[in-house]
């Protein structure tokens, strides 16, 4: 049956034509997007999944570059106690020389000492972003190094590398220091801070004798801000008997402080008060003075400093391996987390891409099955356009029927 009120056959070619519309704007959105789910309405689930992972691929990121850093930190750490083997090997080579009586021990002595200073500079710049690995004050780091995802939620996992104590001097409780009243001291007696106000902020530390004699290699640190100043206790300053040893080691601080150049900062000496150093803060900023004591008897490498091949080559030998073998297990440790954290490294970096590749399995279009499916839909829509207006003609018909 005819009708034209009803035309079946142009609302069917309407629907087809719709139909082939949206499947060509899908395709036309897939190959804009180059993805198949591009939006949670194409597909709920799957891009929930998707959005997921990806945000796990930008946490693997971040584990990456903590992986780098904490590589970079060990790598510092490693090759300075290297180094230090390095340079015990070279003084376990003057020992042992001077295990021979028709020897100039005197001179292989200056030899050793010279280097036993350099193993303490060696320690003490083996820092990577501020962390010192091998000096003692460190006694472990954690680097980041993966995000486990369970049923019950996501957790990080840290990689715990040990610090190694290669210093020649480590921290003692000597009673040394002493302050006013913006000086606060800690109850081991060993450190001190101070706080100085802008414009004007003064203070004072007094250097005392401590609980023990101050001995050669001994060490006093004080950080302003972020600089370092250092003083080290030299045998002369111990065997002078003319100054007193606090006297002498304010005056060596004094000139460290002002090689550091910290403008409107000043730092006096008073000759009339043993060992004080007077801080006086004229700068636009607040400034923090702490201080540190470092005892030249004690820490992992701590008996080099007993090492003496002119009074007694036997102990010194004997010592010299002992120490040998501190730095060894130390360039071991280092070594062996080196290596971890780089596996780790390799894996995450794997790992990323192994997600990113699951994403795209996931959300990405086929651009080759896409491309034919959008040459098939052009022209579906071609002959849906025909097969439209051939029925719409089709109550045009009914006209012959009345003439």
């Amino acid at each position: 049956m005819s009708s034209i009120l009803t035309n079946n056959g142009a609302m069917v070619a309407l629907q087809t034509m719709k139909n082939i519309n949206a499947s060509l704007g899908r395709t036309q959105s897939e190959i804009s997007t180059g993805k198949t789910v591009a939006n949670a309405k194409d597909n709920a689930a799957v891009w929930a999944i998707s959005k997921t992972m990806e945000a796990d691929v930008e946490g693997f990121k971040g584990i990456s570059d903590s992986l780098s850093l904490g590589t970079s930190t060990i790598a510092v750490a490693r090759q300075a106690s290297e180094t230090v083997t390095d340079l015990l090997k070279q003084m376990k080579s003057k020992i042992v020389s001077a295990q021979s009586q028709n020897i100039d021990r005197a001179k292989l002595q200056t030899d050793v000492a010279a280097l036993r200073e350099q193993i303490g500079s060696v320690v003490k710049a083996a820092q990577f972003n501020g962390l010192n690995l091998i000096d003692g004050s460190t006694a472990s780091m954690e680097v980041l190094s993966s995000l486990d995802r369970s049923t019950s939620g996501v957790a990080a996992s840290t990689i715990t590398v040990n610090g190694q104590n290669l210093s020649t001097g480590g921290y003692t409780a000597n009673d040394v220091f002493s302050g006013s009243t913006g000086g606060t001291i800690s109850n081991a007696a060993d450190t001190f801070v101070l706080s100085l106000d802008a414009a004007g902020g003064s203070d004072d530390i007094t250097i005392g004798d401590g609980a023990n004699a101050w001995a050669a290699g001994d060490s006093i640190s004080l950080r302003i801000g972020d600089r370092v100043a250092s003083y080290t206790v030299k045998a002369s300053d111990v065997a002078s008997a003319n100054n007193s040893v606090p006297d002498l080691i304010a005056v060596g601080l004094k000139d460290a402080i002002d090689k550091l150049g910290i403008s409107d900062l000043t730092v006096e000496y008073d000759s009339t008060n043993a060992g004080q150093l007077v801080f006086t803060n004229n700068t636009t900023r607040d400034l923090s003075v702490s201080g540190q004591y470092q005892n030249a008897g004690s820490g992992g490498l701590g008996a080099i400093q007993s090492i003496n091949v002119q009074t007694n080559p036997t102990a010194a030998l004997a010592t010299v391996e002992s120490l040998l073998s501190t730095a060894i297990d130390a360039s071991s440790a280092f070594g062996s987390a080196q290596g971890r954290i780089e596996t780790q490294a390799k894996f995450v970096s794997q790992l990323s891409d192994a997600l990113t590749s699951g994403i795209g399995t996931l959300v990405d279009a086929d651009m080759e099955e896409t491309s034919a499916r959008l040459q098939a839909l052009q022209v579906q829509q071609q002959l849906a356009t025909q097969a439209l207006s051939i029925a719409n003609q089709q109550p045009q018909n009914l006209l012959a029927l009345f003439r």
